[in-house]
């Protein structure tokens, strides 16, 4: 059965990740990992769990687009 994951990241541990969890909440995600790093690190162990979980037509969701990395490139990087 296919899984709908959520991702939700915060920058700093002053930021709050209330909003953005709810709203993977309400998309109705299965399951939602968190991370609280900064965005100049590379290292994001929450979403790097959701990735090897990850199987063909499972769907992952974000708030925000750019929660998931610092530019385009390095999101879709293998």
């Amino acid at each position: 059965m296919n899984k709908t994951f959520g991702y939700a990241r915060v920058s700093t541990l002053d930021q709050n990740l209330d909003t953005q969890l709810d709203i993977l909440t309400k998309a109705g995600c299965d399951r939602i990992f968190q991370d609280k790093i900064t965005g100049m690190s590379l290292q994001r162990p929450a979403l790097d769990e959701l990735l090897g979980l990850l199987r063909e037509g499972d769907t992952v969701l974000v708030a925000r687009f750019f929660r998931l990395g610092r530019s385009r490139d390095h999101v879709i990087q293998p």
